[in-house]
């Protein structure tokens, strides 16, 4: 099987978006806040290095999950190192490198002190417990995060060291793990192993060790894959997050190996958790962690809806199926996730936000939550910095360090584009130099967005062409390449697409023609070219899966949430299109166009606002729909 779309390196994009700038910024900040000390308190702890035996040294630490007494401890030092690792690949930042790199140093410290091989902030008996069929809160799911931290950190920084200590650290999984038989195995598997499938496939890659593909096979996990394979639905009730890191480690697997099993599993884990299960209008799924009963999401609106720990490892899933496969349709989950997910769940900012306008009596930024609630009149609930360190708390810093990866890939001789965000990337083809530059135009006619900065306004132009929203997304590419070259622009159309792109190369209009699988191609001899797109978006109805008489609106791939503190009821006449129900509300603020909503014909109208925009307001997704 050959990978059709191909990952470029995160040093040949540059972010432009400002958005999407502000949350890595602040990841790297909040990153870079925490105390070095703190990070390796557990690991300390367990080697021996730094005991903590008394209430003013603990005061101090981090606590929640980290805690010196949660069976959890340690976890999240593996996911900082991944997102450190990232961070640097996407800006080569030194300070959060020369930070890891100390880290590692006293990992070293610890691995020694502990005999040559373990390195966790937990003990080796915890794993002996589960073998032996005690209780003890997933030991291998939090050992994967370590081990996953020093071989991401690896393979975007290549420092030799992480990959040492990963390897000293699997040999003692090897002589663990091969004295139990298969059934053995098989049941030690089933307490959440996080993803060691996918660590083993990365060490084997790079070491090409019998010992490595041994792990791989060891940790098959054959009562799940098995089944996934005979087309038997074995998600409904199960953890969800229990076994998308596993799947992922069947798609390593599969990269690593080029068996067509590994890549069956996770298709067919895909097909069962997404396709036909469906997906609340957010494209998240889950509650209280688990997968809901194929299309009977109705049952299940709650607090705990879509665990954002869910959210990013099915977005990375989505990315390598989007890779193998070239399908738009992996491209349309991942940014309907990450604008309703990632930016909805981390790093909010309310600052210039409706909330400030109404009222101070909240905190005006928000970290994390670990959950996004869905019943009526619904609130999230934001994460300290330091006193909770949940298993969101990880992919938190992850996602937001991740922000250069699936917006272009590279593909036999071409580029496709497969998100629309203000950024560049640079490449070669034939070993000609190019360089793909898009802009998104928001089509007001002002740079002008608040009365602290200057702009200019160009007289009769956007201005007068569009006094309303024209609820577009526009977007110009600048394709420069050193000397004229041949090759194929692959732009995506986004499923939410409501009416024929608008296309235009080099100021001449051209014809829309879509290639069936989800894009358009521009092939030519490209030098110094502009192509300019639109894609018309606006209000869309969602039913819930289960029951349509409730419904969610959405605006291109934005889920639009109705402040209110209950469950309301909208009201539409026999036959209103129920996207009528919906209309512009302070639709434009200096030269923003706000995307913001009301409810229109009702007793009481409901204010609407994106979902990545709320804060601490109570809010509704989805609302019953009664006819006149």
């Amino acid at each position: 099987m050959e990978m059709i779309f191909k990952a470029v390196s995160p040093r040949e994009v540059t972010l432009q978006d400002e958005d999407l700038l502000r949350r890595r910024g602040e990841n790297y900040r909040y990153m870079m806040s925490l105390k070095s000390d703190n990070l390796l308190q557990n690991f300390d702890h367990e080697a021996g290095l730094d005991l903590m035996f008394n209430n003013d040294y603990i005061a101090d630490r981090h606590g929640g999950w980290e805690n010196p007494f949660c069976e959890m401890r340690g976890h999240f030092l593996g996911h900082w190192l991944s997102a450190a690792g990232m961070h640097y690949a996407a800006t080569g930042d030194m300070e959060i490198k020369a930070k890891a790199d100390k880290i590692l140093e006293r990992l070293k410290e610890c691995q020694e002190m502990n005999g040559g091989e373990w390195l966790a902030g937990i003990p080796e008996k915890y794993l002996y417990w589960i073998a032996d069929g005690k209780r003890v809160w997933s030991p291998q799911y939090n050992v994967h995060k370590i081990l996953m931290g020093l071989m991401d950190y690896y393979e975007y920084v290549g420092n030799e060291l992480a990959l040492t200590l990963a390897d000293n650290f699997s040999m003692w999984f090897y002589k663990w793990s091969m004295q139990f038989d298969k059934e053995k195995f098989d049941d030690i598997l089933d307490v959440e192993t996080g993803g060691m499938l996918e660590v083993w496939a990365q060490l084997y890659a790079v070491t090409k060790k019998p010992e490595h593909r041994a792990l791989m096979d060891k940790y098959y996990r054959a009562r799940l894959f098995d089944a996934l394979l005979r087309g038997e639905d074995v998600l409904t009730n199960m953890h969800a997050n229990t076994t998308v890191p596993e799947v992922l480690g069947a798609a390593r697997a599969f990269e690593v190996t080029g068996e067509q099993k590994w890549f069956d599993i996770v298709k067919a884990y895909w097909d069962f958790a997404v396709t036909k299960r469906g997906t609340y209008a957010t494209g998240g799924q889950t509650c209280g962690e688990i997968w809901t009963p194929m299309h009977e999401m109705n049952l299940r609106l709650g607090e705990k809806n879509q665990e954002h720990c869910v959210v990013y490892n099915m977005m990375r899933i989505a990315e390598f199926l989007l890779r193998w496969t070239g399908d738009a349709v992996y491209a349309d989950y991942w940014e309907k996730n990450l604008y309703n997910g990632v930016m909805a769940q981390t790093y909010w900012d309310g600052r210039a936000d409706h909330t400030n306008a109404k009222k101070y009596d909240h905190p005006r930024k928000g970290l994390l939550t670990y959950f996004l609630p869905m019943k009526g009149g619904a609130q999230k609930f934001w994460a300290s910095e330091t006193e909770d360190f949940f298993c969101c708390h990880g992919t938190l810093v992850q996602a937001n360090a991740a922000f250069t990866n699936g917006i272009y890939y590279a593909y036999d001789n071409g580029i496709a584009v497969c998100q629309y965000f203000d950024s560049s990337m640079t490449g070669e083809i034939e070993g000609v130099p190019f360089t793909v530059v898009q802009r998104g135009d928001n089509l007001s006619g002002t740079n002008l967005t608040s009365s602290t900065l200057l702009g200019a306004q160009s007289l009769k132009g956007n201005t007068s062409v569009y006094p309303h929203d024209p609820n577009k997304v526009a977007v110009r590419f600048d394709v420069k390449a050193d000397r004229p070259v041949s090759f194929t622009l692959k732009l995506r159309v986004p499923a939410w697409v409501m009416d024929t792109p608008y296309i235009c190369l080099n100021g001449e209009e051209i014809p829309f023609k879509d290639n069936g699988a989800g894009y358009m191609e521009l092939t030519r001899t490209w030098n110094d070219d502009i192509v300019y797109v639109e894609f018309q978006k606006g209000i869309r109805v969602c039913p819930l899966p289960g029951d349509e008489s409730k419904v969610a609106f959405l605006n291109g791939p934005v889920v639009l949430a109705g402040l209110c503190d209950e469950e309301r009821t909208l009201y539409a006449d026999e036959g209103q299109p129920l996207e009528t129900l919906l209309e512009p509300f302070n639709e434009r603020e200096w030269g923003n166009w706000k995307q913001t909503f009301q409810s229109a014909g009702q007793d009481r109208n409901i204010e609407f606002f994106p979902i990545n925009r709320i804060g601490y307001d109570r809010y509704s997704i989805y609302f019953p729909i009664k006819r006149k």
